[in-house]
């Protein structure tokens, strides 16, 4: 990714990953201390969760990385949970089937896109563990999907887990690389030696 805003201290990049986390535990929560299960309030809170973090990855995501490839990434991915989302929120009367269905293509593919971002530029960026252990956590959460037996509350039980993870992950992670100390050297500054020298007093 080369030099890029999320590597160094400051930088916008670092919220991405926070307001990704606030989008993350909200639903969560929503999980958490709704007892009703059931698959239709899956789609609901999949749809808005998906929706809203690809609206955050395509728009600040873009604008808050380097290098080209990675924003070219980054939409594909938001693209992906924008359309997963409408889907989700448009057919929320889709059943169980659906809710499994679409979750594990949606987890699948950006999991394993921002799995790749990560391994791209792993040894060059001080986001490229995150982007790997995030993408990698997404991939599982497919696996899980497809392994999973035909349950609603289990499955919706288990996204809300994901949730949860994965929120407390990426504040960790977006706070990391706000307070990351600078790898730019400080400007040199003169010997106060070599300026006697030259005085010709």
């Amino acid at each position: 990714m080369g030099a890029r805003l999320g590597d160094r201290p400051g930088a916008r990049y670092w919220t991405v990953p926070v307001l990704r986390a606030v989008l993350a535990l909200v639903p969560a929560a929503v999980i958490t201390f709704t007892p009703d299960h059931a698959a239709r309030f899956g789609l609901l809170v999949f749809g808005a969760f998906a929706l809203l973090s690809g609206l955050l990855l395509v728009g600040l995501g873009r604008r808050t990385l380097a290098d080209p490839r990675e924003r070219t990434l980054f939409a594909v991915q938001g693209a992906v949970g924008v359309l997963a989302g409408a889907l989700a929120l448009a057919l929320n009367g889709g059943g169980l089937g659906f809710f499994l269905y679409l979750v594990s293509v949606w987890a699948a593919v950006t999991g394993f896109t921002e799995l790749y971002s990560g391994v791209r530029v792993r040894g060059r960026s001080a986001s490229a563990r995150d982007w790997m252990l995030v993408g990698g956590l997404t991939a599982a959460l497919a696996l899980a999907f497809l392994l999973l037996p035909p349950n609603a509350v289990v499955a919706v039980g288990l996204f809300g887990a994901y949730l949860v993870i994965l929120g407390v992950y990426l504040v960790i992670a977006g706070l990391s690389l706000k307070w990351a100390p600078s790898d730019e050297p400080a400007p040199a500054s003169a010997p106060a030696s070599a300026t006697n020298d030259s005085d010709p007093s």
